[in-house]
């Protein structure tokens, strides 16, 4: 049975071999030589054209050698001095990002883990936390292609720094994605140190391209789409969650265009979220009724407080009445119960009584008496009925899916543009938040980052005739590196501790 057991590993071990396949604890990875004659050929393209290309990267990665350590500095201040205030900002006002990235050099592997914090956007990137299932496919494959791009960089200015390429792999290290490149280490030791800048700073210069085509892309994809999709007439709904309070017979439907909220003018997503955020931020707006109007239609109801302080003057089983305040001219407060679609279709907005006294018609601007944070909010998606929409904001944002893409004709699919609407969006924007993490983390004079190869071939270029002993040098990349690893530490642990620790 042992002499069995033995015959499989082995048989088991030389088939992960032959197919290139390495599984360890928390990660697995696969390295082939099948792309070293697409590597040789981009690496052998338009040698000048590398140069410049290649060159100019270097001294993009020495620029941003640099700039990391300002940008971490500075980082790490904001955290200290946020961490001393006695009222914080919330949790997610900062975003702990990890990307994973490898760069394999000879018979060695540098795993690379990168930790950038950084204002939220629209949501974080915590698989399975805050990032949405459904975006789980664009995050992985945007985290996959700024790797490849990374260590496609490092591949072909190897190549055309005559450095002999063995092989390029993918690897899955927890769950993240990512990529490496295998090179000989007796060349990269033979070749001159602004040789060296060129290979290790093509992979932050690649990521740094890639972020400013990702938003090209954002930029001008209006452009792209426009003989298919026109916009600026407004949001159109693709998707109403089933548990959405805008689901229903008066409220959105697929194929809807939302042109207004409240008088908030709606051309395009953007001013949907917009709006939404200016409505949850001020107080409610009123309603222009006249006084006879609402003599006919207020009907005497008792008025009690809520438990946080508002006042309700409507059944708690009406669906269609909403208890509304108004002052008369002795400025007394009164509440009167009134059907909400009467009052609101055939009035105009207002915030006090002097904006309803342009039509010297004795009128008074009526408004809801709503719980806090809760907002009566009027959408207009013509040619369908308004819908009265009352509940929080952001309840109406995070359950109505929408894009500011319309079909110019009936037979093109309003998925499409969603699916390139959230791939160009979120991912590019991840892209760019990825690569600018690669591009400006990375190149940070840190143990087992690409910035501590960048500092001793910068050094080795420049340093040499003013420190003429190699282990001085070292010795001065050496004290470089540990401040530049202590840095990026304290960086890492505060960050953690924000995120962790509220």
């Amino acid at each position: 049975v042992l002499q069995s057991s033995n015959t499989l590993k082995a048989s088991y071990e030389d088939w992960l071999l032959t197919y290139g396949l390495s599984i360890s604890p928390f990660r697995m990875r696969w390295q082939t030589a099948l792309f070293n004659r697409q590597f040789y050929s981009w690496g052998r393209w338009k040698p000048r054209f590398l140069y410049l290309w290649f060159s100019i990267g270097m001294v993009f990665g020495i620029v941003a050698m640099f700039g990391s350590v300002v940008l971490l500095g500075k980082t790490l201040m904001q955290t200290l001095t946020q961490m001393l205030t006695e009222a914080p900002k919330a949790q997610n006002d900062r975003m702990l990002q990890v990307v994973v990235s490898v760069f394999a050099s000879g018979l060695y592997l540098r795993s690379l883990i990168i930790i950038m914090c950084h204002k939220l956007s629209t949501f974080g990137v915590v698989p399975g936390v805050n990032l949405p299932v459904s975006q789980l496919t664009y995050f992985f494959s945007a985290t996959l292609i700024s790797g490849v791009l990374h260590e496609v960089g490092h591949g072909v200015a190897a190549i055309r720094e005559q450095v002999r390429f063995n092989g390029f792999g993918i690897f899955i290290f927890v769950v993240y994605p990512g990529a490496f490149v295998e090179l000989f280490t007796t060349h990269l030791q033979l070749i001159s140190p602004v040789q060296q800048l060129r290979i290790f700073c093509a992979g932050v210069w690649h990521n740094f391209v890639l972020g400013v085509a990702s938003f090209m892309v954002l930029f001008l994809l209006p452009a792209i789409l426009f003989p298919f999709y026109y916009t600026g007439v407004g949001a159109l709904v693709t998707e109403v969650a089933e548990d959405s309070p805008a689901n229903g017979p008066r409220g959105l439907f697929v194929g809807d265009l939302v042109t207004n909220l409240q008088d908030c003018p709606v051309y395009n997503v953007e001013d949907w979220n917009s709006c939404l955020g200016d409505i949850s931020e001020k107080s409610q707006v009123g309603y222009c009724v006249s006084v006879a109007t609402l003599q006919q239609l207020s009907f005497p109801a008792r008025v009690y407080r809520r438990l946080d302080g508002t006042v309700e003057c409507c059944s708690n089983n009406s669906l269609t009445d909403i208890c509304f305040s108004y002052s008369n001219n002795l400025d007394s407060q009164l509440y009167a119960c009134l059907p909400a679609r009467k009052v609101i279709e055939a009035s105009k907005v207002c915030r006090t009584n002097m904006d309803c006294q342009k039509d010297f018609v004795p009128s008074f601007c009526v408004t809801p008496s709503l719980e806090n944070q809760t907002r009566l909010i009027r959408v207009k998606h013509p040619p369908h009925i308004d819908m009265l929409y009352v509940g929080h904001p952001m309840h109406l944002q995070y359950t109505v899916s929408l894009s500011s893409f319309v079909p110019r004709q009936n037979f093109l699919s309003i998925d499409l543009p969603v699916v390139i609407e959230t791939f160009c969006k979120y991912p590019l924007k991840c892209l760019i938040s990825l690569s600018g993490a690669l591009a400006v983390i990375n190149a940070v004079p840190c143990f087992a980052l690409d910035g501590q190869w960048i500092l001793n071939s910068f050094l080795e270029a420049t340093l040499s005739s003013l420190i003429v002993e190699k282990q001085n040098r070292e010795l001065v990349g050496f004290l470089i590196l540990l401040a530049g690893s202590a840095l990026l530490a304290a960086n890492v642990a505060l960050g953690l501790w924000m995120v962790t620790a509220r």
